[in-house]
């Protein structure tokens, strides 16, 4: 409230825009804030600067700057309308403080809807009709939309998954498929967070069909041998509230050999991190059943962690085409599961007389696979009596 007043006292009026204003009328939960004010960003500097709120410049050439609100940097953005430099390229951006120009060069019309804090909605392309009659559109020409961002594609896509109650629009598909080669000038990394959100949408599985049946799926990875079983596993989780869907569901659709796992992650430029369970859902073999006896299942934990073992057991599932009955127990289980620590260290080795680094290593992981096979039950005293009788 301090940022709106500050906006008004400078003269300006602020709104908030796009996903927040949708989802609130669409009654979903709302993550993101965007605020749109007819301020320019030195303008706004300005006011916050008056009244005691720090700026950071999130994209100031773009006309976006961050106030400091608890901590946190909101991002507000001037109203603006985006023109073509003369090498058809790399955009200029143009300042207004028009409302509705503003809103014109903005994606689809249900992301156009402003509202102030009061409450007030301001729709100037009929975003709150097309809401109520699930209607993904873009504002204004397709082609031109898409143009100025060929991201828009997969984001057309991803709306259409979360909102859309009719066929998809034909006018928005054709544009799509015209443009689609478009897609080969972004950024793997533009790509793979946009798709990553696309494949957490409800309806993934149908729309990656439409995507394919359309010559549009092969412009951003290989075709996926496995739709039905991505479907599976949507049904399967959609109403839970588990992590990594994206890597599961990325996973399901393909259930690659290590070399494709590889070559997908290495594609879509993931994380290190992402890269290791992606391909470990190659590596580690392990059957549903694997899953429904207790022991097996802590080894599983033990060996890669809870959240490895939770999304195997679910892709495994999914693949199989069998749903345990009380799947949702064994994952609690195995999430609130208390992981064994292995009692024996290098240090007790040494004690023992055991000097070579290779011989403590190599030790070290001979007891421990006995003690895994023993369930965990093997006590410190008797792992230590193996190794003096070994040394």
């Amino acid at each position: 409230m301090r940022l709106f007043r500050a906006v008004e006292a400078h003269g300006g009026a602020l709104r908030f825009v796009g996903g927040c204003v949708r989802d609130a009328l669409m009654g979903r939960e709302v993550f993101d804030i965007d605020l749109a004010t007819d301020l320019s960003p030195d303008e706004l500097v300005e006011a916050c600067e008056e009244n005691g709120l720090k700026t950071v410049p999130i994209g100031i050439k773009f006309g976006t700057v961050g106030v400091m609100i608890d901590d946190t940097p909101v991002e507000v953005t001037s109203l603006r309308k985006d023109i073509k430099s003369e090498d058809g390229r790399h955009p200029v951006v143009e300042f207004t403080d028009n409302w509705e120009v503003d809103a014109s060069r903005r994606d689809l019309t249900i992301n156009a809807v402003y509202a102030d804090e009061k409450g007030n909605v301001f729709d100037y392309y009929d975003g709150i009709k097309d809401l109520e009659q699930g209607i993904v559109r873009f504002i204004g020409n397709p082609d031109q939309r898409i143009k100025e961002d060929y991201l828009r594609i997969l984001r057309f896509f991803r709306f259409y998954s979360l909102f859309s109650k009719t066929p998809v629009d034909s006018k928005a598909l054709k544009a799509c498929i015209d443009n689609k080669d478009g897609l080969a000038r972004l950024s793997a990394e533009r790509i793979r967070e946009e798709l990553y959100k696309f494949l957490e949408t409800p309806k993934a599985a149908e729309i990656v069909k439409i995507m394919i049946d359309n010559g549009i799926w092969s412009s951003i990875l290989p075709k996926p041998d496995y739709l039905d079983k991505l479907d599976f596993l949507v049904q399967m989780t959609e109403k839970t509230q588990l992590s990594n869907k994206f890597l599961r569901r990325l996973f399901a659709m393909y259930y690659p050999n290590k070399e494709m796992a590889l070559n997908l992650a290495t594609r879509l430029k993931m994380s290190k991190k992402q890269k290791e369970i992606f391909i470990g859902f190659t590596e580690v073999k392990a059957t549903v059943a694997d899953f429904t006896e207790e022991r097996k299942r802590r080894e599983l934990v033990y060996r890669y962690g809870k959240e490895f073992a939770r999304d195997k057991f679910l892709l495994q599932m999914a693949y199989d085409g069998n749903v345990v009955p009380d799947y949702m127990k064994i994952i609690q289980e195995i999430m609130e599961m208390a992981v064994p620590v292995f009692p024996i260290k290098g240090r007790d080795l040494i004690a023992l007389g055991v000097a070579d680094s290779k011989l403590i290593g190599s030790t070290l992981n001979r007891l421990e696979e006995k003690w895994i096979k023993s369930g965990f039950m093997m006590s410190r005293e008797e792992l230590l009596e193996i190794a003096t009788g070994d040394k």
